[in-house]
């Protein structure tokens, strides 16, 4: 179990981060065999490249083509600031969105919105 309480699972052979993840992988194999997406892969992996250099690499859960485009998407749970950095520079260096998705109860959501702190301003 990681620090973020995900549960490492393993679907097809493929041992996954979190079981959140693991979902989302069948339910988009699903999408593949029903002909919603193609050419699905996973873990795909994006240098991260300034000025011809490697400042890091962003490794994406699932790539596959929607309607025509190409589609590079992340199942996060918790969103850290690595991550943060990572989605702004993938997005600056290749000019196209990175979807985030997650589970809530059993549906999948596209997009995170930031929660709202609950601590009380200090006045």
């Amino acid at each position: 179990m990681s620090k973020y309480k995900a549960i490492r699972t393993t679907i097809d052979g493929i041992t996954f981060d979190s079981k959140g993840e693991a979902k989302r992988w069948v339910y988009l194999k699903a999408s593949q065999r029903k002909g919603l997406i193609k050419k699905l892969k996973r873990q795909v992996s994006y240098p991260l490249e300034i000025n011809k250099q490697l400042i890091t690499a962003y490794v994406a859960d699932y790539v596959y083509i929607e309607d025509g485009v190409e589609i590079v998407e992340d199942f996060k749970g918790h969103i850290t600031a690595v991550f943060r950095i990572k989605k702004k520079l993938f997005e600056a260096i290749y000019g196209k969105p990175l979807r985030i998705s997650r589970l809530v109860g059993n549906e999948f959501h596209l997009g995170f919105k930031r929660r709202r702190s609950r601590r009380s301003k200090k006045t």
